[in-house]
């Protein structure tokens, strides 16, 4: 007799499931477009070098790396969609860098030209970018894709400690993350938000209590929860190789969300549960497993421990 995992049932409100359930069945799968942004704090308008965890191409798939157009990117990740994961529908995904970071008039001659190529196997629209680099003109126009697509903006919190933020060369504070999704709260959007846990000076109960924050904004739809890996090309890999500093292993880590999950609001999706990177690229940790068998086991812990999502939840006063 098998386990509930075995039939699919997962301690956590996950987003396979979501999709399964929201598109009744169909197999859905994000193809990643890089439309060639940079970032504010890349190009010198708010600073050079970027966060110091960052190296866009350990994020961004080969595929979408080598493609130089938009057209090549989608065309070619769908194919590989239906062939390699009998992908049914899609949702397109602006992901490397900041995806808002340009005048709206741009921005809506990119997304209108890929959501025009094979538009009637797409369901959905994932826009990824930072709290400074989204206003109301900007949330206007991707709420016009809203009447023919799922739309969602995934914006990266990272941290909620202003320290952390200035130490990774963040660029933008806390408080502008929070003044960026009261800018949502009408809004058509979904909203995702993307934090790393393990920044060596953070303790376990500081990085709870980036929980405890998410929790407070009803309009949090999704969440990413990535543990901090060190790759090439980045400043912190630089410093890593220097002087190695404690990054968790696949136990430690594991630990951490079988404690973060029983506080998390029950109606939100995980997107995901940990960050990967290419292995030509990642520095530390490596936890000698692919993406599937790290997946197992943080799920089968998560089962073995009777971790249930909720559980421990306790409302919090909403931001208003």
């Amino acid at each position: 007799m098998g386990t509930p995992l075995d039939s699919g049932i997962k301690g956590y409100n996950n987003y396979g499931t979501h999709l399964k359930e929201k598109y009744k069945g169909q197999r859905v799968f994000k193809v990643i477009v890089d439309g060639g942004f940079t970032c504010p704090n890349r190009d010198g308008s708010k600073g050079y070098g970027g966060c110091t965890y960052c190296n866009v191409d350990s994020f961004t798939p080969e595929l979408s790396r080598k493609l130089p157009t938009i057209r090549e990117q989608l065309e070619q990740g769908m194919e590989r969609g239906k062939g390699f994961y009998k992908a049914d529908k899609f949702i397109v995904y602006f992901q490397p860098n900041t995806n808002t970071y340009a005048p709206v008039h741009y921005l809506k001659m990119m997304y209108d030209e890929a959501l025009s190529i094979n538009s009637e196997d797409v369901v959905g629209f994932s826009v990824g970018t930072r709290p400074d680099c989204i206003d109301a003109e900007k949330v206007a126009l991707l709420e016009s894709y809203t009447d023919r697509f799922d739309v969602d903006l995934e914006m990266g919190m990272e941290s909620i400690y202003d320290e952390t933020l200035n130490q990774i060369n963040r660029g933008c504070s806390h408080g502008e993350f929070v003044e960026a999704v009261k800018l949502l709260d009408n809004s058509k959007l979904d909203l995702c938000v993307h934090t790393i846990f393990g920044f060596p000076w953070e303790t376990e109960e500081m990085m709870l209590e980036y929980i405890h924050e998410i929790n407070r904004f009803p309009k949090i739809k999704f969440v990413k929860f990535h543990h901090l890996h060190i790759v090439e090309g980045s400043i912190m890999g630089a410093k890593y190789k220097k002087e190695p500093f404690k990054l968790f292993t696949l136990e430690e880590y594991t630990d951490l969300l079988c404690k973060l999950i029983p506080l998390l609001r029950p109606d939100i999706i995980i997107q995901r549960l940990f960050g990967i990177s290419d292995w030509d690229l990642l520095i530390a940790p490596n936890w000698g497993l692919n993406k599937s068998s790290i997946q197992t086991y943080i799920d089968k812990e998560i089962e073995k421990r009777g971790i249930v999502q909720g559980s421990a939840y306790v409302p919090a006063v909403a931001i208003v």
